[in-house]
């Protein structure tokens, strides 16, 4: 894995000594490694040729090919790897009517660990859950989860994996090791994006923030299209005369991937620089329209800087478009 050394060290001493915690929180942007390293992590954890002292999978064994991740697929088909996501299942697999549009239900955590807590691994050596984006779990979701996060059963290991650690409760992040991954240097988003085919990678990864996810959406035709979207959206809903368009996309912001939201606010504030600079040069411009545009670039500067605080989602768009509209245009 390229990067992380302190996460991968720290994983990798687990291993050698045999002292894996039973409970882990990867925590760190979107895009830097966190479910790569969870994977690999799960793969040596079930690997049925790894012997004492040996801090790695063997990569070749049956265990450790079903343990990764398949080309198109989001869990893998090992049974001791189970993967907890919001909207991973069809209701019926889990014992729902409807949909988990807004968060990990505690349906999914019965169905899938309670019911499963009391019996050993399927294979033997491990049984790891993984939780991709655990700020998702729902209250009920997580308060049912945690005896078994606490005092899970012999060989049974958590990875939860969020980009936003303190939106879990307290009760969550006291049983958990924390595992930090922060983000990456430009040179291997670079690399990584160049190795999979995309052009003018080093340009790209110098706008994304350490974020391979970042980047990828940076580079994707129809995502350039959604950002403009969002800006339009988002100057519309500034000039709105109710706060209606502003409360939409405030909630739309909850549920856009994490790495996404970065993204097009920096388009947002672009636009707003831009037009802060021409109506600077226009010589027949009020000056009251640049200071304003200025004003209200300031003020997305500092959404963005709330986002890598992990401020959450909903609430930093929901103050930045309120803050946008009451920049008074002279």
């Amino acid at each position: 894995m390229l990067a992380q050394p302190t996460a991968v060290t720290t994983l990798r001493r687990a291993l050698a000594t045999g002292r894996v915690h039973h409970a882990y929180l990867f925590d760190g942007p979107d895009g830097v490694g966190k479910e790569l390293a969870a994977f690999g992590f799960a793969q040596a954890l079930v690997c049925s040729e790894r012997g004492p002292g040996v801090d790695h999978a063997c990569a070749a064994c049956n265990a450790c090919r079903r343990a990764l991740l398949r080309p198109g697929e989001r869990r893998p088909v090992h049974p001791d790897v189970i993967v907890l996501e919001r909207g991973l299942y069809e209701p019926a697999q889990i014992g729902r009517r409807t949909p988990e549009n807004q968060d990990i239900s505690v349906d999914q955590v019965r169905t899938l660990v309670l019911s499963r807590a009391a019996f050993p691994p399927h294979e033997g050596r491990a049984k790891v859950v993984i939780v991709r984006r655990a700020e998702e779990f729902s209250t009920s979701a997580a308060n049912a989860l945690l005896k078994t996060l606490e005092e899970p059963g012999q060989g049974t290991v958590f990875v939860l994996l969020s980009s936003q650690p303190d939106a879990l409760l307290p009760t969550i992040r006291s049983r958990v090791l924390r595992v930090r991954f922060g983000p990456l240097a430009d040179d291997i988003v670079a690399r990584i994006l160049s190795e999979r085919g995309v052009a003018g990678a080093e340009g790209i990864a110098s706008l994304c923030s350490g974020s391979v996810e970042a980047g990828l959406v940076l580079s994707d035709p129809e995502e350039t299209a959604s950002r403009k979207a969002f800006v339009d959206r988002a100057l519309a809903a500034i000039e709105a005369s109710s706060f209606g368009l502003s409360l939409e996309l405030a909630e739309e912001a909850k549920k856009r991937p994490r790495a996404e939201l970065p993204i097009v606010l920096g388009a947002l504030a672009i636009a707003l620089a831009t037009e802060a600079r021409d109506a600077a040069l226009a010589p027949d411009a009020p000056l009251g329209r640049a200071l304003a545009a200025a004003e209200r670039h300031r003020l997305v500067l500092r959404a963005l800087r709330q986002l890598e605080y992990n401020g959450a989602a909903q609430l930093v768009m929901e103050t930045l478009l309120s803050g946008l509209r009451d920049v008074w245009v002279s």
